[in-house]
């Protein structure tokens, strides 16, 4: 009706109260991070303004549940803990809280029982769905992207699924040209596991090599696993073993450098004195090892992801269907050495 209020939404509480749509998110939902002060004031303002009754009233004028589901699945169980994933998801979380949704994470589990991504999806009611850090291969997958209900994927491309990408390709090639701009022709490439994430990392890779010139032997390329200094430890001593020795490595991310890390002070090579490295991501433990890398802005790609969501839920039909890269940017740290 014409007549309608306005609906209240957790920044029109938080503008009121002065705090953080975040804080506001604490203090209804009741989660014990927060000053019990702040928590009553807050619970105030919202029952003066009428939030709990607007937001119910708008889930049953408009059939939505103003729930957005978060497929995440790490196997290596790492993700949340890994600086990366955090920061993309409470970026998420945060914007989709600031129009008003929650945010549930979507797993096998039903009451107890074994279900599919999208009967947890259907059972929940979710509005739409973020999927992220997960095999996108497997047909559970591939049967909710292929469903009618709203989505978003990071770091992957389906066909008629809008997808938030961070610029892979752009940031290894500027990589490559920082190395090779310092000198260092024999770079080699320590990349994950084949995902379309290493797929568009090797593009760049490629890329740059070929437009400076450059013939990197094959056995400069080697296979490792994100987030797992094991793999890459491993990696880097096959690398070490090589009669011809790579002067630069380009790890698969800034956290399993420590893997290589761990294996150039075995073999008493001093960073970038004897030998140079760089990472990928950009997290703070890069800066703390003063490690030259490239990072990727997670903020962007959290907010864009729950901003297009939010779109394609809210505007159907006036939300494209596209790919949004999302660039970074190179942080030099001091583990390159200048070899011209």
């Amino acid at each position: 009706m014409d007549g309608d209020p306005p609906m209240v939404s957790m920044k029109d509480i938080a503008q009121r109260c002065g705090v953080s749509v975040a804080t506001v998110s604490k203090a209804l939902n009741g989660q014990p991070d927060i000053g019990e002060e702040t928590r009553r004031r807050v619970e105030a303002v919202a029952r003066e303004m009428g939030y709990m009754t607007n937001a119910a009233a708008r889930a049953l004028k408009t059939n939505r549940t103003y729930n957005l589901g978060v497929l995440f699945v790490d196997e290596r169980r790492s993700g949340l803990a890994h600086e990366y994933f955090s920061s993309m998801l409470e970026s998420f979380k945060v914007e989709a809280e600031t129009h008003g949704y929650d945010i549930t994470f979507i797993n096998h589990n039903v009451g107890g029982r074994h279900s599919s991504y999208l009967q947890h999806c259907l059972y929940r009611g979710v509005d739409g769905v973020i999927i992220a850090c997960v095999d996108f291969t497997t047909p559970q997958v591939r049967e909710l992207v292929d469903s009618g209900i709203p989505l978003v994927t990071i770091d992957h491309v389906f066909n008629n699924r809008l997808a938030i990408v961070s610029d892979n390709a752009t940031g290894l090639e500027e990589l490559v040209r920082y190395v090779h701009g310092k000198g260092h022709r024999k770079i080699a490439f320590l990349h994950g596991e084949r995902t379309t994430v290493t797929h568009n990392r090797l593009t760049g890779f490629y890329r740059a090599c070929e437009a400076l010139g450059l013939d990197i032997p094959e056995e400069y390329i080697r296979e490792c696993v994100y987030h797992d200094p094991d793999r890459t430890a491993q990696a880097t001593r096959e690398l070490l073993a090589l009669p011809d020795r790579p002067t630069c490595i380009i790890f698969p991310d800034d956290f399993s450098y420590i893997g290589g890390l761990n294996v150039l002070n075995e073999y008493g090579l001093r960073v970038p004195e004897d030998i140079s490295v760089v990472g990928y991501d950009g997290i703070h433990l890069a800066k703390v090892l003063k490690l030259t890398t490239y990072s990727q802005n997670a903020e962007a790609l959290g907010r864009t992801a729950a901003q297009r969501l939010i779109s394609l839920i809210e505007h159907p039909k006036t939300t494209l269907i596209d790919r949004i890269l999302v660039p970074g940017g190179l942080l030099e740290g001091n583990s390159v050495k200048d070899i011209r």
